[in-house]
C-alpha cells in the first residue's frame, strides 16, 4: 500500500502522554547498561504526547510533507548508499556524513534494526503518522553531523537537548538531563554540563527542522552553507566542557551514553 493511501492516524494509534513509572523503569535499565539503546526507544514511546503528534500531523498535511509522502524515499537505504554520494564535494554534508558513519562504525539500517527490537514493524500503527516518526529516527545521525555534537556521553546528551526542540518529545529531554546528571555523578567534573544541554536546546529551537528537509538535496549542500541556511549555531559550551573534562583527565567518550532520535 502506498503511503498516500494510508490514513493520517490509524484507529489503534494511542496518544499516550507521559507515563513516569515506565520512564523510570527503562531509564534504570539504561543506566545499568548504557549500550542498551533499546531502552531509549521505550522511554521515548512512554513520553510521546500531543505536541509531538500535532507537529507530525501539521507537517504531513503541509505541501512539503505531501510531496515527501508521494516520493516515498527510503531514507536509511539512501543514506547507506555511499556510492550515490561519490561525486559530492569534500565539504558537502554527504562527505562529512560518510566520514562520521565510517569512523563510528554506524549505518542508518543499524539504527532501524535497533528500533525494531522493541517494536517490530508489524506491531506499529499503519498510518502516515508512523512514517513521520520513522523519519525523525532515520535522520538522527545527520543531526550529529550538522550540529557538531559527537557521540561521546556529553555530545549525546547535548544533541538530545537539541533534538527535543526539534520534535517536542519529553522523553528526549528527560534522557538529556538525566544523562548530564549521570556524567556529573560518575566523573565529578566541574564542567557546566547542564548549561551545555541547555545550549543544545537553544540551538535546536533556533534551527529549522532537520527532519522536514529534502534529505537528498541536503546531502549535496556545502555543510557550512547548510548550517547557515538551517540556522544551526556552534555548540560553544559543549566544546568548553570537553576542554574542562580533558583538563581534569577525563575522556568524555569513556562515559558512553548511547541514545537514538526516534519518536
Amino acid at each position: 500500500m502506498a503511503l498516500t493511501d494510508l490514513p493520517l492516524v490509524a484507529p489503534d494509534r494511542k496518544v499516550s502522554g507521559f507515563r513516569p513509572l515506565k520512564v523510570l523503569h527503562h531509564f534504570g535499565k539504561l543506566v545499568e547498561n548504557k549500550e542498551d539503546t533499546e531502552q531509549v526507544f521505550h522511554i521515548i514511546e512512554a513520553t510521546k504526547g500531543k505536541r509531538s503528534h500535532r507537529q507530525a500531523w501539521d507537517f504531513i498535511q503541509s505541501p512539503q510533507g505531501q510531496r515527501f509522502l508521494r516520493e516515498a524515499v527510503d531514507i536509511p537505504a539512501m543514506l547507506d548508499d555511499h556510492a550515490r554520494w561519490a561525486d559530492c564535494a569534500p565539504n558537502s554534508v554527504a562527505a562529512h556524513y560518510i566520514a562520521f558513519m565510517k569512523r563510528e562504525g554506524l549505518s542508518a539500517a543499524g539504527l532501524v534494526a535497533e528500533s525494531h527490537k522493541w517494536a517490530p514493524p508489524e506491531s506499529l500503527p499503519k498510518d502516515q503518522t508512523q512514517w513521520y516518526f520513522d523519519r525523525l529516527r532515520d535522520t538522527h545521525d545527520l543531526f550529529h553531523v550538522l550540529t557538531g555534537y559527537g557521540r561521546d556521553a556529553l555530545g549525546e546528551a547535548c544533541l538530545l537537548g537539541f533534538t527535543y526542540e526539534q520534535n517536542l518529545n519529553k522523553g528526549i529531554l528527560f534522557i538529556a538531563y538525566a544523562g548530564a546528571r549521570q556524567i556529573k555523578k560518575v566523573s565529578g567534573t566541574k564542567a557546566p554540563l547542564y548549561a551545555a544541554v541547555k545550549e543544545g536546546r537553544r540551538l535546536g529551537k533556533a534551527a529549522e527542522k532537520i527532519a522536514h528537509q529534502d534529505i537528498a538535496a541536503l546531502m549535496r549542500e556545502d555543510i557550512t552553507e547548510a548550517r547557515a541556511r538551517l540556522g544551526i549555531g556552534t555548540p560553544e559550551i559543549y566544546r568548553q566542557c570537553l576542554a574542562v573534562l580533558s583538563g581534569e583527565g577525563i575522556r568524555s567518550e569513556q562515559l558512553t551514553l548511547h541514545a537514538a532520535q526516534a519518536a
